[in-house]
């Protein structure tokens, strides 16, 4: 276990080594800024897989001596949640209904259009409100897809992906929460965080949908992982909304969304 978590920690001081790098090279005038943008957001990506997986390998971790086993796993994934209870397939069919139509789904969807429409992405389509129809359908039939493909994987690996608020107190903590919940899913009965591949996956597999589906033929598989990139991105974003503005939705769609199941909090921190 030491020795992983000694090669975990080379391997990330690597990449920031690298990371910084390219930076002053984009800033000596030697690497494009757009070249800069996507160099910078795959590190937060490599960092942000590396640190969900480390919650798992942590959660994973034998109990030390004078420790018993209940004590060491609550200390380590600081995860369990006595109130925790496993969502029923129509809590689970709610909830999926709830990340595909429901308001954070629909704003990232809205912004996401208007960013593609003022970048004009892609240059095919119509800059007009045409252009922004278009654009609007596009991102909403990759979110979709997307959830679409989260929730069915969640399915296979027997994972729950829905969001849960943390407990805890103070605002880096729920930041913290929020961000590692984006590539994080509860399994079993106790609903100890492993790290989801479901929510890994699920944004690549909306821009590949999109390249290969609808976008012009000019796009290719690079430019699915790219999108998939900014999708992932995108999660983060959602998450961290779900966790500080959760309070004004959460009322309106209580009836849809909100059940029991899934409104269990993390008691992470507890104090």
């Amino acid at each position: 276990m030491r020795s992983s978590r000694s090669g975990s920690e080379s391997q990330f001081t690597t990449t920031c080594q690298s990371g910084m790098e390219r930076i002053c090279a984009a800033a000596s005038g030697k690497m494009p800024l757009g070249m800069m943008a996507h160099q910078k957001m795959r590190m937060m990506l490599v960092v942000l897989i590396m640190t969900a997986l480390s919650v798992q390998s942590r959660s994973q971790s034998p109990s030390e001596p004078g420790i018993s086993s209940d004590s060491a796993e609550g200390t380590a994934s600081g995860n369990l949640d006595a109130t925790y209870m496993q969502p029923t397939p129509k809590a689970t069919l709610k909830n999926y209904a709830f990340d595909t139509f429901g308001p954070y789904a629909s704003a990232f969807t809205v912004l996401s259009a208007g960013l593609d429409q003022a970048t004009n992405t892609p240059p095919e389509w119509e800059k007009g409100i045409g252009g922004y129809t278009e654009r609007l359908r596009s991102d909403f039939g990759i979110a979709i897809v997307g959830t679409t493909a989260r929730y069915g994987a969640a399915a296979a690996f027997r994972v729950d992906t829905s969001y849960y608020r943390c407990e805890c107190k103070g605002i880096f903590s729920r930041l913290r929460h929020a961000v590692l919940s984006t590539l994080t899913a509860r399994r079993g009965a106790d609903g100890h965080q492993v790290f989801s591949v479901p929510a890994l996956v699920a944004p690549y597999a909306g821009s590949m949908t999109a390249v290969y589906g609808w976008y012009p033929s000019r796009y290719n598989a690079s430019d699915a992982f790219r999108m998939g990139n900014y999708s992932l991105l995108e999660s983060v974003g959602s998450s961290v909304a779900r966790e500080f503005l959760s309070r004004g939705p959460r009322i309106l769609f209580s009836s849809l969304h909100w059940s029991r199941s899934s409104s269990a909090t993390v008691s992470g921190s507890k104090q």
